[in-house]
């Protein structure tokens, strides 16, 4: 087993600009800026992976089943449970170029040439943070957000 945690790589971004604060809280996922595993305790982290079981979606632990509910994610992460349920499909890289080209208004080369490095629709957080700190200092602050 072997854990990661990006807790402290997505620090290095520092703390978001205030003009796109409002943006940020308007998506309510303002608490996940503060959310971070940052444990150095593998042998608690599987403790609870032997003990997960992924067909009831259960803890097993001596005293009892122990489950994770919408309410507990709500608590823990202060996050507001609303809406639908959302089912999130594999992503083709042809449609991640386009997200990136849309959502954070890069060339569609440099979308394709990060895509082609991370040998899949995925992208490296340090280019993310450099993308980030482009828009903010040419104030596109939707993009930043």
């Amino acid at each position: 087993m072997k854990l990661f945690s990006h807790g402290r790589k997505v620090q290095k971004f520092g703390r978001f600009a205030t003009e796109i604060e409002g943006l940020v809280v308007g998506t309510w996922l303002n608490p996940l800026i503060a959310c971070s595993l940052d444990t150095d305790d593998q042998g608690l982290i599987l403790a609870f992976v032997e003990r997960w079981y992924k067909e009831t979606s259960n803890f097993h632990l001596p005293v009892e089943e122990v489950t994770i509910t919408l309410d507990n994610v709500a608590s823990l992460l202060h996050l507001p449970i609303i809406g639908a349920f959302h089912n999130f499909e594999t992503l083709h890289v042809d449609e991640a170029v386009l997200m990136l080209v849309e959502l954070l208004e890069v060339g569609r080369d440099e979308a394709r040439a990060e895509t082609v490095q991370c040998h899949r629709a995925y992208v490296r957080l340090s280019w993310l943070r450099e993308i980030y700190h482009s828009k903010c200092e040419t104030e596109h602050w939707t993009v930043a957000a």
